[in-house]
C-alpha cells in the first residue's frame, strides 16, 4: 500500500509554519528584521522609532505567540527564544518610554523586570527569567547565549541589526562572541589584568569556570597571543556594568 504523505502550510498572523506530520520547518522572522535594520545601528537603539513602528512589532509577538516551538529543529529553537527574548524586551522598554533611563526602572526592591509574565509563548506567558535561565541555558548549554540577548543596557552584548535564524545561528554566535569579546569598552587586556564584564563573573560555570581560556578562543591578535603566552599571570578583574538604556 502506498503511503500518503500530506503537507500543509499555514499562515498564521504573518509567521509561516511549513507541517508535515509533527515537524515544524521554519519561523519567518521578517518582521522583527525589518524593525531591526530601520531602528538598530550599531548596537544602540532607536527607541522614539521603534515606537513609532509599534504596531509592526506587535504583529510580530502576536505571530510567536501562535507558534509552538517544540517541533522545531534546535537551532531554530535556539533563534526562535532568542529572538522572543529580545523583541519582548524591547516591547517592555516601550511600555514606559520615553520616560525610563534604565530597564531597572521597570523594577523595585521587591520586584524584577525579568521576573515580569510578558512573554506569550504557545499560549503561556513567560517571564524574560524563564526564556533565558530556565531554555536557553538549560537545554542549549552554549554560552554564546550570553552575547545574543540583550537587556537593553549599554554594557549588555550589543543587540544585533538583525534576528538570529536556525540555518545561520553558528555564524552568528560566533560572530556575536568575538564581536562582544573583541571590543575595549566591554573587555580588554591592561599588561597583566584582563578586565571583562560582569557577564562572566555572573555566569561562571557557563564557561567552564576559565574565562581566560574561553577568551582565547575567541580573541584577536595580538590579545589572544598575549593570553596564550602569560596565561598562568594574568589576573582577571571585573568592570563596572551600566545600565543605562542602550539608545535614544
Amino acid at each position: 500500500m502506498k503511503s500518503i504523505f500530506i503537507a500543509t502550510t499555514i499562515l498564521i498572523a504573518g509567521i509561516w509554519v511549513a507541517a508535515a506530520g509533527v515537524h515544524a520547518a521554519q519561523v519567518d522572522h521578517s518582521l522583527f528584521a525589518s524593525l531591526l535594520s530601520r531602528h538598530v545601528t550599531d548596537g544602540v537603539v532607536d527607541y522614539k522609532g521603534v515606537k513609532d513602528d509599534e504596531a509592526i512589532l506587535d504583529r510580530y509577538l502576536d505571530a510567536l505567540a501562535a507558534v509552538d516551538p517544540e517541533p522545531l529543529s534546535p537551532d531554530d529553537q535556539f533563534a526562535f527564544f532568542v529572538n522572543a527574548y529580545n523583541a519582548w524586551t524591547i516591547k517592555l522598554i516601550l511600555s514606559r518610554y520615553p520616560d525610563i533611563r534604565s530597564i531597572k526602572d521597570l523594577g523595585s526592591l521587591f520586584s524584577s523586570p525579568w521576573k515580569k509574565n510578558i512573554a506569550r509563548i504557545d499560549g503561556n506567558l513567560m517571564t524574560l527569567d524563564q526564556i533565558e535561565h530556565d531554555i536557553l541555558r538549560k537545554r542549549f548549554k552554549d554560552p554564546r547565549v550570553h552575547f545574543a540577548v540583550n537587556c537593553a543596557s549599554k554594557s549588555c552584548p550589543p543587540l544585533q541589526g538583525e534576528p538570529f535564524a536556525g540555518s545561520l545561528l553558528n555564524d552568528q554566535l560566533n560572530q556575536a562572541a568575538r564581536a562582544f569579546i573583541n571590543t575595549p569598552r566591554f573587555n580588554r587586556l591592561e599588561g597583566n589584568t584582563l578586565w571583562v564584564s560582569k557577564i562572566f563573573d555572573w555566569f561562571p560555570e557557563d564557561f567552564d569556570d576559565d574565562v581566560i581560556g574561553y577568551f582565547i578562543k575567541f580573541a584577536d591578535l595580538p590579545m589572544r597571543e598575549q593570553l596564550e603566552k602569560n596565561k598562568a599571570r594574568i589576573k582577571v578583574k571585573y568592570l563596572d556594568y551600566d545600565w543605562s538604556l542602550n539608545g535614544t
